[in-house]
């Protein structure tokens, strides 16, 4: 109970459902074979909105990180209409390049206090127990101290809301919007020619992965407390797309077991943390060499299904 209850390891699962749902949101991009780099940018966009909401408008934490998912969705929209239009690496240059604009944007405008980012947004788990506090909670409950409570939940909350973006992808990927997605990811000509407005399909799985990368940042600076142009720079992109092509982005499982073992690969290798970017290299040079389909795809799936059900019987 007391390693589940260490700050520490709450950290590291808080860390790995954030990045899960980075995840899923990279899932959504490339969920019609589109080559997007720009899921780092919209999450600046997310976390810069939301605490600029919280710390300047007043607004609360709730109300501030959906409305920041919805604007990272709306400029998905205003880049998504010419960017959609390119395809392969032309579109990852463009949408890579967007990124960065974003990022520079944010380096050298006042109200994000250029370099030295935006401190003191407002904290979740403190919000939490202050609300627990008011409940008559402040002394902890069962040899749970306030914070631990407050972290736990906060870890709950989070876990939620990959179990809610999970259900909601597989029921996507049985209606029409998802066997459309597919049909444009395997062939995008035969698709038109399949009556498929591709053009509104493509652009609607951009804004979602937008969106939820949107709320992604939301959540990461209200629990982090701090956010900086550096955490959303080049290497963050990689890492988000190293999510899918390590664990798979044809299934939505893929990108979160991804982020999971992401996550925790800098924790196992903290001695060897000046050389994570070159290790994330290697990784994908490997995973794209000999197994491009990631570490789960339908046909591991099926795989461990078939030989459960032999051992059943």
């Amino acid at each position: 109970m007391d390693i589940l209850l260490n700050p520490y390891y709450l950290q590291i699962g808080t860390f790995i459902m954030l990045n899960a749902i980075l995840g899923v949101s990279i899932y959504l991009t490339l969920a019609t074979g589109q080559l997007s780099l720009g899921n780092a940018g919209f999450m600046s966009i997310g976390a810069y909105t939301s605490a600029l909401l919280t710390l300047k408008a007043g607004f609360s934490v709730l109300l501030a990180v959906p409305l920041a998912g919805f604007v990272a969705a709306a400029v998905s929209v205003v880049i998504g209409f010419p960017a959609l239009r390119l395809k392969g690496l032309y579109l990852a240059i463009a949408t890579l390049g967007f990124g960065e604009v974003v990022r520079v944007i944010f380096l050298n405008l006042k109200i994000t206090n250029g370099a030295l980012g935006l401190s003191g947004i407002p904290s979740m788990t403190i919000l939490l127990g202050k609300t627990l506090s008011s409940l008559g909670l402040g002394s902890g409950i069962g040899g749970v101290t306030l914070q631990q409570l407050s972290s736990v939940l906060i870890l709950f909350f989070l876990i939620l809301i990959v179990a809610l973006l999970v259900f909601a992808c597989l029921r996507l990927s049985r209606c029409r919007a998802g066997r459309a997605f597919a049909a444009i990811k395997t062939d995008e000509t035969a698709a038109e020619a399949m009556g498929i407005n591709t053009t509104y399909y493509k652009l609607l799985a951009f804004l979602l992965g937008a969106f939820i990368a949107g709320v992604a940042g939301a959540l990461s600076a209200h629990l982090t407390f701090y956010i900086g142009p550096v955490d959303f720079d080049y290497h963050r992109t990689v890492e988000i797309l190293i999510f899918a092509v390590l664990g798979g982005s044809n299934l939505v499982w893929g990108p979160i077991l991804g982020a999971f073992l992401l996550t925790l690969l800098p924790e196992i290798l903290r001695a060897a943390s000046d050389y994570r970017m070159m290790i994330y290299g290697a990784i994908l040079v490997l995973m794209m060499a000999f197994r491009p389909q990631g570490l789960i795809s339908e046909e591991t799936l099926r795989f461990w299904k078939g030989k459960l059900g032999r051992e059943e019987k």
